[in-house]
């Protein structure tokens, strides 16, 4: 397609066939020289969290691991979730394998198997994933550097302030984003090349000359920063990079362990005005092992989670628990003489009485449960509204829980279920903090009616079969005994929460529909009207059906 599709359903990156066909192509041309290593880099704007697969299946992600590339650099989520939006991918053959659903940890460890060291061994298939932040948000940006074959990056932030020096170390690489499996099989089989490990080497730019740069390494063996390298490096004079290449020597075999974290780099620069400039500290292995970094929750839920096969198995969750929620306590009434009553509650003191009492009692009031069954099916059977579909405003669309459909004027043909699983950022919000709140609530406010017929009649003493008249008189005569004015504040303040709850799924619900009004050109009453006013009259009417006389 030519334009895009219009937020907030365009959140996924869609690769066409032809696009994949094409990259893979382009990344194929060098694969006739297996002598000659290519370092293979390539920027997109999607994460592979959320950029979906193509017609027939493929995704990027296979593509990528096909040619192992070094790492694949994107944006999309401007650094809002955190700084450690990285992941490694590594290729797994197992065909239920999790990781089509989840990656836990930034880093994935490589099963351990035989090591193959003959030179027709295949390759292993992986690369990095890096998300960068972008200049015009959080004025960052990235440098990034190809060293003999090592890849190696540094994340600059503008917004404290412009940087006078800039230090990128490009080797020893960083154990926890930047060692790869493929690293540490060459050096186990010793076929990495010498010369890029004989030297800690680091690219300065700096506004005025440079004077001294020192390299620092620290070992952690004893739970102690003790530096075990203190060294002045040399400028290498390489025309090849816009900075200043330093280097020097040391004993690299001396720093192999088994821990990918026990030493730690550091670069100190000092320039002609007597500025001084210090990298973070980083851990490294030579031998290639992965350093351990996890992720915040809100990491994970960006990087670590592929949203594209989480979106069916979270909807149809979803929509059978809300199903099951509504059909088995009317199977239970219907097949059932024994029901859960208020006494129950008391006697249990459980919370799963509780729940049953609650969507029990949703069950007698019959139009408000048919009534959220059948608004369950239009949302599975029928489209939720219609609105302008594309950026370009010329064709309209309907949207279900599938996708877009969209008919072109020009051609007469159709689009089916375009912007799939995009639509998952409406659909999964409105099952899950709309339709469910609002089931709950109601059966909560039936409940409530109950409990407070029941508590009535305890404290009145009355049978049940004298209630109906003696609410009114009891509350508008009752001058005398304390314990009824009590009881009377404690049932109203539950009900006065159950409504304010209700308020605000209305308040949610409605804020959703000016979203979408302003974001698909909609009129509430034409377009969508079932989605728009189903769950706000429902709640309603339990309101009214359940209030106090």
């Amino acid at each position: 397609m030519s334009v895009g599709l219009r937020g907030p359903t365009n959140l996924f990156g869609h690769p066409t066939d032809q696009l994949l066909a094409e990259v893979d192509l382009e990344l194929s041309q060098w694969d006739s020289q297996p002598l000659k290593p290519v370092s293979k880099i390539s920027f997109g704007h999607f994460p592979l969290s959320f950029s979906a697969s193509s017609q027939s299946g493929k995704t990027l992600k296979d593509i990528f691991l096909k040619h192992s590339l070094s790492a694949y650099v994107c944006g999309h989520l401007h650094s809002r979730f955190g700084k450690n939006l990285k992941r490694y991918h590594l290729s797994s053959h197992r065909f239920l394998s999790s990781q089509k659903f989840f990656q836990f940890n930034l880093n994935q460890n490589p099963s351990e198997g035989s090591k193959n060291c003959s030179f027709g061994a295949p390759p292993v298939q992986e690369f990095w994933e890096w998300e960068m932040g972008d200049w015009r948000k959080t004025r960052a940006m990235r440098i990034l550097a190809i060293d003999r074959g090592h890849v190696s990056f540094a994340d600059i932030d503008f917004q404290s302030g412009s940087k006078k020096t800039i230090i990128l170390p490009t080797f020893p690489l960083d154990s926890r984003f930047m060692s790869t499996s493929s690293s540490h099989h060459e050096y186990e089989c010793e076929h990495m090349l010498p010369s890029s490990y004989e030297t800690v080497r680091a690219l300065v730019f700096s506004v005025s000359p440079i004077v001294s740069v020192v390299a620092r390494i620290y070992d952690t063996r004893y739970g102690n920063l003790d530096i075990v390298v203190d060294a002045p490096m040399t400028n290498l004079g390489d025309e090849s990079s816009r900075g200043d290449l330093y280097a020097v020597p040391w004993n690299y075999k001396a720093f192999q362990d088994p821990s990918a974290d026990r030493f730690w780099l550091q670069i100190e620069a000092t320039d002609i005005m007597g500025r001084t400039t210090i990298t973070e500290l980083r851990p490294f292995s030579v031998n290639g092992l992965h350093g351990k970094v996890s992720w915040t929750w809100k990491e994970f839920f960006v990087m670590g989670c592929q949203w594209e096969a989480l979106y069916y198995p979270i909807l149809w969750v979803s929509l059978y628990f809300l199903l099951l929620i509504l059909l088995i306590p009317r199977a239970f009434l219907f097949f059932s003489r024994k029901q859960i009553t208020y006494k129950n509650v008391l006697a249990s003191k459980g919370f799963i009485s509780g729940v049953g009492l609650v969507l029990q009692e949703l069950c007698n009031v019959p139009i408000a449960w048919f009534g959220f069954l059948g608004y369950l099916f239009y949302l599975i059977m029928f489209p939720w509204f219609t609105g302008q579909v594309f950026t370009d405003g010329e064709d309209k669309g309907y949207m279900t829980y599938m996708g877009w459909v969209v008919k072109f004027s020009d051609n007469k043909s159709n689009h089916d279920y375009i912007g799939s699983p995009d639509v998952m950022v409406v659909v999964l919000p409105h099952l899950i903090f709309v339709v469910l709140p609002a089931i709950l609530s109601s059966g909560a406010l039936a409940a409530e009616r109950v409990v407070h017929r029941g508590k009535f009649l305890s404290v009145s003493g009355k049978k049940k079969d004298d209630y109906s008249g003696l609410d009114q008189r009891s509350v508008r005569y009752d001058s005398r005994g304390n314990r009824r004015s009590k009881f009377h504040f404690g049932g109203h303040w539950i009900r006065l929460i159950l409504l304010v709850l209700c308020l605000v799924i209305c308040w949610k619900h409605f804020k959703n529909c000016r979203a979408l009004m302003k974001a698909y050109e909609m009129n509430p009453l034409l377009h969508f009207p079932v989605y728009t006013l189903g769950i706000p009259l429902l709640l309603v009417y339990v309101i009214h059906k359940t209030k106090r006389n």
